[in-house]
């Protein structure tokens, strides 16, 4: 999992059929502070996250199979897929 924030959406009229019906996002990785750790991602919404959430991704594709309902040996295109929306980080002392 990783922690992202939502920066815009994407629209593709050609895309993979996984695609198909997807709300897609596209996210900046942070830290707990709000600090940028990375490149921006394109990741599938299920959440009905929107542009300045703070969202958790699953980053990992049998993940995302799970979060589809698919068995682990179906193919699916789809890897980042945000499955929640973060209302607050505390960070252990």
């Amino acid at each position: 999992m990783k922690l992202a924030r939502v920066v815009g959406t994407l629209t593709a009229t050609v895309h993979h059929p996984s695609y198909d019906g997807q709300t897609l996002l596209l996210c900046e990785p942070v830290d707990a502070a709000g600090k940028r750790t990375g490149e921006v991602f394109v990741a599938v919404d299920r959440a009905q996250a929107g542009t300045g959430d703070l969202v958790l991704v699953n980053a990992e594709g049998g993940g995302a199979r799970q979060v589809f309902g698919l068995k682990p040996t179906d193919k699916l295109a789809i890897q980042d897929v945000i499955v929640g929306v973060v209302d607050a980080v505390e960070s252990a002392p």
